[in-house]
């Protein structure tokens, strides 16, 4: 698709955030809403369980570097189990 030379003039200057995830396993209870509601699908569900048994959500391959620090799996945790920070790359 051609964008017929059309582009913000200071796309060069523009700073797409980064993130880092992190997760208090022993909080999770695997409800999977960090998973579903994940803009860029970053995360997946993982074999590894906590110590009461529910399945962890971990960072799919390949999508190390992808989370922008939306924070949409913060705001939708019921346990408050998972949380991003904001990384200056």
């Amino acid at each position: 698709m051609k964008h017929h030379g059309r582009e913000p003039l200071d796309r060069s200057q523009a700073c797409v955030p980064h993130g880092r995830l992190y997760l208090i396993p022993e909080r999770c209870k695997g409800c999977g809403m960090c998973i579903e509601f994940c803009p860029l699908q970053i995360l997946q569900l993982s074999s590894q369980a906590n110590a009461k048994g529910y399945y962890l959500p971990d960072i799919a391959p390949g999508k190390e570097h992808s989370c922008v620090h939306c924070e949409f799996c913060s705001l939708i945790c019921p346990e408050f189990a998972i949380f991003a920070i904001e990384e200056t790359v």
